[in-house]
């Protein structure tokens, strides 16, 4: 990989990017225009630092690497990185070659294949001097409708905590696993866009964080999130919830997804399988938010899923900030004690109380997703007849203003 990656680890430091409308962005293009800039989310929650990516290599080892994750933000970033990649090399070997080092980055989260598909065919037919330029234009328009798709998620998703606060007093309880939220996204976030719906409402909430071992995601990022946006919070260990479940203490599970089969079946972060069981168990609703980029039916079910195997170091050393402030790695297990390291889980469709997508909640069944799927091509049709009509590319990735006040401390 090339030096680009890290050059600009302290740029913004401090700040997030915002549009000034609808909240923070884990995602922007540089100033200059050539390349994008990240939050290097392997640093939260004790520091917040941006580092800029400005070849194909520093995106591919980014996602990879989990400098970012989140199935969305992925999809993006590697749009990105397709586009930089054909600025270099736009013949169609260069295509050919860009697409498959991004592709091989991580297997699991299917926004990652979709959006670099969705690119290729965008800049397949064109002359190769007229491609990079097209890419461009193309990955910034698929972050500009991640950020609509899940603000219409978060609307769906208030719409469900309205009327469970309608026949209960107190906040809503929400449990939610790993970070389904802006972090993982290119705004408002999946599973977190009804809970920031529902803060901007005005209706009482507490969120249930799962730890989410062993990367942490939700004690160091979802947590981070919720904090700095003044939502009340408490980090519970993975093996809690089905014990706040049975004491009543749970009002419904939302949580996200890398991808959804055919079926219905729901592929996310290890550990969601459990809660599901634990949801059902006790008469939980259990919820998924799921942006249309997320469906995969090419898939018939579950079993097709292609489960990462990740390092089992990740599972065997744990990093934290010690007592004198420096962020330090410890070891958890005896000294060559072997690990196994899955990151994701299915959890079947009939586990599933509903999908939360930007077109409202639908069960989770075939029929359901397949005419969802068909009203989707639909209006990607209408969408494609009037090019007037798309949402401005760089909407989702440009460098804002400020956060909107009570989005972000």
């Amino acid at each position: 990989m090339q030096g680009d990656g890290r050059e600009r680890r302290e740029a913004g430091e401090g700040r997030e990017s915002s549009s000034g409308t609808d909240g923070p962005r884990p995602l922007r293009v540089l100033a200059d225009g050539t390349g994008i800039e990240i939050v290097d989310q392997r640093l939260l929650p004790h520091r917040l630092a941006w580092v800029a990516l400005c070849d194909v290599e520093a995106v591919a080892a980014a996602i990879g690497e989990m400098w970012l994750r989140g199935a969305p933000l992925i999809g993006a970033a590697a749009a990105f990185g397709l586009a930089l990649a054909l600025r270099r090399d736009a013949g169609d070997a260069g295509l050919a070659a860009a697409v498959d080092c991004l592709a091989a980055t991580r297997p699991t989260a299917v926004n990652l294949a979709w959006a670099l598909q969705r690119v290729r065919r965008q800049v397949q037919p064109l002359q190769p001097a007229r491609r990079a330029a097209a890419a461009w234009r193309e990955a910034g328009r698929i972050a500009a409708e991640d950020v609509a798709a899940n603000a219409a998620i978060g609307e769906h998703g208030l719409a469900l905590l309205r009327d469970i606060a309608a026949r209960r007093g107190g906040p809503v309880r929400v449990l939610t696993h790993c970070n389904a939220g802006w972090l993982a996204t290119l705004g408002w976030g999946t599973a977190t866009a009804p809970i920031y719906k529902a803060q901007a409402a005005g209706l009482p909430l507490m969120v249930w964080v799962d730890e989410t071992r062993p990367r942490n995601q939700g004690a160091s990022l979802t947590a981070w999130e919720l904090g700095r946006a003044g939502v009340a919070h408490r980090v519970i260990a993975d093996n809690a919830g089905g014990l706040l479940m049975r004491r009543g203490e749970v009002d419904l599970v939302i949580v996200g997804c890398d991808r959804v089969a055919a079926n219905g079946d729901v592929c996310n972060k290890i550990g969601t399988y459990l809660k599901a069981l634990a949801a059902h168990d006790n008469g939980v609703p259990f919820y998924v938010a799921m942006p249309l980029s997320t469906l995969d039916l090419a898939l018939a079910d579950g079993d097709a899923i292609p489960i990462e195997e990740r390092s089992a170091r990740e599972l065997t050393h744990i990093a934290g900030r010690s007592a004198g402030g420096e962020v330090v790695e410890v070891c958890l297990v005896p000294e060559g004690t072997p690990a196994a390291n899955p990151a994701f889980d299915v959890t079947p469709a009939r586990l599933v109380s509903g999908l939360i997508t930007e077109r409202g909640v639908v069960p989770a069944d075939g029929a359901a997703l397949r005419e969802l799927g068909r009203r989707a091509a639909a209006a990607r049709s209408d969408e494609a007849a009037r090019p007037g009509e798309a949402a401005r590319p760089d909407e989702a990735v440009r460098p804002g203003q400020a956060a909107r006040p009570g989005e972000v401390a």
